[in-house]
C-alpha cells in the first residue's frame, strides 16, 4: 500500500469497527452517499459515531439524532471528510482531541516480549468474562465501558474478523487488545494493561503478539497520547489524524 492507500484503510478499518459495533448494539444506522454513522446502539459517546459525510447538513442531522436516543456521540473526522470543522463545532459538537492515525507492516514490527506473559485468543463466552473484567480494570469508562463492549463482542461472535486476546502475567489476566480485519489490514484495539503492572512493557507485547500472525500486510490503530511512544517503538509511524467531536446530552 502507499500512504494514500494507508490513510484511507486506517479510516475505513476504523469506521468498519464502530459499524459494526454500533449496529450490534441495535444503533440507527446510516449509509449513503450523505453519512455514514450509527447512533443509538451504545452508552458511550465514542460509539455513537459519524464516521463519514460530505454534507455540512449531517451535522445537525446527526446532532437531532441524538437528542432523539438521548445518548452522548462523536464525530470521527478524518482526512477523507470534507466538511468544515468549523460546521461540527457550529451545530454543537465540542473538539475533543484527536487521535493519530497510526500503521506499520506485520512483517517490520519490532519484536517485544516479557517473561511470564502469555497470550490466550477468546474463543467463548467465559473467557469473553475474563476479558470483559481485565477491560474494565482500567481502559475508558471503566466497567461501564467494558460491559457495553463486551456484550456488543458476545453477538458478533468469536471467529474473524473479530480477534479478541487476554494477556495473563504469572497466571492473572493483565492486559486485553483486540483484533478487527477489515478494509486489507489488521486494526487494533481495546489496548489496555491493568494499572498494577504498568511501565513494564506489557502493552508492546501484547500489541506484537497479537498483530504478529494476523492475516493481513499491514496493522493500523488509532493512539492515545500514553500509547503513541508505545506504538513507535514498535516501528508504527502516524499517516493521518482522526479529529474527534463530542456532544453530550444537558438536563
Amino acid at each position: 500500500m502507499d500512504d494514500a492507500e494507508l490513510v484511507r484503510a486506517i479510516e475505513d478499518n476504523a469506521a468498519d469497527l464502530l459499524m459494526a459495533m454500533g449496529a450490534a448494539g441495535g444503533g440507527e444506522q446510516r449509509d449513503d452517499a450523505v453519512a455514514r454513522w450509527t447512533i443509538g446502539g451504545s452508552p458511550i459517546d465514542y460509539h455513537n459515531a459519524v464516521v463519514a459525510a460530505s454534507d455540512v447538513r449531517a451535522a445537525a442531522e446527526s446532532l437531532a439524532l441524538l437528542r432523539k436516543h438521548e445518548v452522548p456521540g462523536c464525530w470521527h473526522a478524518g482526512p477523507s471528510m470534507p466538511i468544515p470543522r468549523e460546521a461540527i463545532e457550529a451545530a454543537g459538537f465540542v473538539a475533543a482531541g484527536a487521535e493519530p492515525g497510526m500503521a506499520v507492516r506485520i512483517d517490520e514490527l519490532v519484536p517485544a516480549e516479557v517473561p511470564g506473559l502469555s497470550l490466550r485468543r477468546v474463543g467463548d463466552d467465559d473467557a469473553l468474562a475474563v476479558w470483559e473484567a481485565t477491560l474494565g480494570r482500567g481502559f475508558g469508562e471503566g466497567e461501564r465501558e467494558a460491559r457495553w463492549v463486551a456484550s456488543v463482542y458476545q453477538r458478533l461472535g468469536y471467529d474473524d474478523p473479530w480477534q479478541h486476546y487476554i494477556g495473563w502475567l504469572d497466571g492473572e489476566p493483565v492486559a486485553t487488545a483486540t483484533v478487527f480485519l477489515g478494509a486489507g489490514v489488521a486494526g487494533l484495539y481495546f489496548v489496555m494493561t491493568v494499572p498494577e503492572v504498568r511501565r513494564r512493557g506489557i502493552g508492546a507485547a501484547i500489541t506484537y503478539g497479537a498483530l504478529r500472525d494476523a492475516s493481513a500486510e499491514y496493522a493500523v490503530l488509532g493512539s492515545s497520547p500514553a500509547g503513541r511512544s508505545v506504538y513507535e517503538r514498535l516501528g508504527f509511524r502516524e499517516y493521518c489524524t482522526i479529529e474527534l467531536y463530542e456532544w453530550t446530552p444537558t438536563g
